[in-house]
């Protein structure tokens, strides 16, 4: 073995670690990437944010997360939020649908409660903690779906209302992570159709 190889096969076993922890943080830039594409799917209105929200789930046998369901706001009837058509999305998958993503997963342990304690949620505006038109907050819908980890591209400002939804999530019990160095593009993307003051 030659010096050089040597060298390279003891400095690729001492950033292993330091890989994995890379490769997820890329991994969940990625995602949130894909939650931006999302959220230009909407259509622009100067009264609401245009939001992307991508869940995702890594089944415990497998080494690398699925895209489970995505939404944008507005996306289904009714002044929908991106988080909760993701989430409406991911519940009308059929058995069989469901079974076609994890094909190594027994029909019995395969049930949508399990796979969202499995998943993580990406979206790119902070999720709502009040609605003004009476549905349901964004943080409610995600605390009932009893998703573990949410991964946010920047804090909604007070545009419309004041919004605590990463701190209503980390009071039950959900680990909130601010992804950094997407937050501009995440507001401008959320801003569409909003006049420039």
């Amino acid at each position: 073995m030659t010096e050089l190889s040597s060298q390279q096969g003891l400095l690729s076993l001492l950033l292993q670690p330091c890989d994995r922890s890379i490769s997820r943080q890329i991994e969940h830039l990625d995602f949130l990437f894909l939650a931006l594409d999302e959220a230009r799917k909407c259509e622009p209105t100067p009264t609401a944010f245009c939001v992307g929200c991508v869940i995702t789930t890594r089944w415990p046998t497998s080494s690398s997360a699925i895209v489970l369901s995505t939404g944008f706001s507005r996306e289904l009837p009714g002044n929908t939020h991106a988080e909760a058509n993701a989430l409406t999305k991911a519940r009308q998958l059929t058995a069989a649908q469901l079974q076609a993503l994890f094909p190594v997963a027994t029909p019995d342990k395969l049930t949508i409660d399990t796979i969202f304690a499995n998943s993580n949620i990406y979206t790119t505006l902070e999720p709502c903690s009040i609605r003004t038109s009476g549905l349901e907050p964004c943080s409610n819908a995600i605390i009932a779906a009893k998703i573990p980890r949410c991964y946010i591209g920047v804090s909604e400002p007070d545009d419309f209302v004041q919004c605590n939804g990463a701190q209503e999530l980390r009071d039950a019990g959900v680990e909130v992570t601010w992804v950094v160095d997407l937050e501009n593009e995440c507001l401008e993307v959320a801003r569409l159709g909003h006049s420039k003051a």
